[in-house]
């Protein structure tokens, strides 16, 4: 792969923020909810960023494990299972990459399901950010929202005061201004910690079933195809990252985080979406964005909940409904073949609303496609052009 400058400008900056909305609270909510030491966490973070961004020299930003996070938060998980999850996701992972699984996946899993689970999490993104971060506040939360994305449309084309800037400055003034009188500011530092013992054999088989076989759907989907198709859509010009290299980045990633008692992480055709949508077109976005939590990591957490009050919930509501917007309007190339559009749009939707829908739509969409598809391919070849079809035409 041909190496890409980094750039480091105002526009890098602001794409830094483009994932803030989606990260934050899931690194927050891990911390809080399996007792994880914030300084680990954040420092290990921010360092995985730095290391994505000079290696992919692309907007490929780290991003907390959603499956894993949202079991973690839901069902008060220990560290010990934790770190389990971690390494049976890692070194699964590892395996489906250097045994060409990955790629066998990659061929038999068509663009359109690619699309539909781009979709479904898209709307994902939406629903939290319209429930969880602006209606949670009620009218005032809806009015500051409201006033946050009209501000992103005015500046969208602005390269010299990008949006994503403006509202990180009015955020932190905004907390500043309306900071709890009982929450002390997080201010302070101590040394990393490390997990106090290794997980036991049962905690490993725990592990296993309640995390890392729930995440792997979402692993395998979006993690890996949709985030190689992420950049064929907003890199055409570079050559992508094969499905193999991802994979090993993502392994090697949580073989190193998990035993630090860090969070799982995993790559994200979403966080590319939000850090392309602020401005992002290199490695630099990732590296600022990394910077941001090795910052935290060092100065910022002596009190993760107080970390998160830096950014009112609003604003990150906007950041994450940009990337959400950015992520569904990729299925417009689906457009010209309305069995194809309509099945993404069915795809998006089922991998949100059916239990384990995303494993649901990674083995039915290619069945159903098969089913549904054969005379569209068939159409394109009789004109002599290439099938459009296959994740792997790009």
């Amino acid at each position: 792969m041909s190496r890409q400058a980094l750039e480091f400008n105002r526009r890098e900056l602001a794409g830094a923020f483009g994932d803030l909305g989606t990260d934050l609270p899931l690194l927050v909510g891990i911390i809080l909810a399996a007792g994880l030491d914030a300084t680990t966490v954040f420092l290990t973070f921010g360092a995985l960023q730095v290391v994505s961004g000079l290696w992919y020299r692309l907007p490929m930003p780290v991003q907390p494990l959603k499956a894993m996070a949202a079991i973690v938060i839901a069902g008060q998980v220990t560290s010990p299972v934790l770190v389990a999850g971690g390494l049976v996701v890692g070194l699964t992972m590892l395996v489906l990459s250097q045994t060409g699984a990955l790629d066998w996946i990659a061929r038999v899993v068509p663009r359109v399901v690619v699309r539909g689970i781009q979709v479904g999490l898209g709307l994902q993104l939406a629903r939290i950010a319209l429930t969880r971060f602006i209606g949670a506040q009620g009218a005032a939360g809806w009015v500051m929202g409201a006033g946050a994305l009209a501000l992103v449309l005015l500046l969208r084309r602005n390269h010299r005061v990008p949006a994503a800037l403006v509202l990180v400055v009015l955020g932190l003034m905004y907390a500043g201004a309306t900071w709890p009188t009982d929450l002390a500011l997080p201010l302070g530092w101590h040394a990393p910690v490390l997990p106090a013992r290794w997980p036991t054999g049962g905690e490993f088989l725990q592990g296993a079933l309640l995390l890392a076989v729930p995440q792997l759907a979402l692993s395998l989907g979006n993690s890996v195809l949709a985030t190689r198709q992420a950049v064929l859509d907003f890199f055409p010009e570079r050559e992508a990252p094969t499905v193999r290299r991802i994979g090993v980045t993502y392994a090697l990633m949580n073989l190193v985080a998990a035993p630090l008692g860090a969070t799982p992480v995993c790559h994200g055709s979403g966080g590319m979406a939000g850090h392309y949508a602020f401005g992002g077109r290199t490695g630099g976005s990732v590296v600022y964005y990394g910077l941001l939590y090795l910052t935290a990591g060092t100065v910022l957490s002596a009190d993760p909940r107080a970390f998160q009050q830096l950014f009112p919930g609003p604003l990150l509501g906007v950041l994450l409904l940009v990337e959400s917007a950015t992520l569904v309007a990729l299925v417009r190339d689906q457009w010209d073949d309305r069995r194809a559009f309509v099945l993404a749009l069915a795809a998006g939707v089922a991998a949100i609303t059916l239990p384990y829908g995303y494993a649901v739509v990674l083995v039915v969409g290619p069945l159903v496609w098969r089913w549904v598809g054969p005379q569209r391919v068939a159409a394109a070849r009789t004109v002599t052009s290439p099938p459009v079809d296959s994740h792997r035409s790009g």
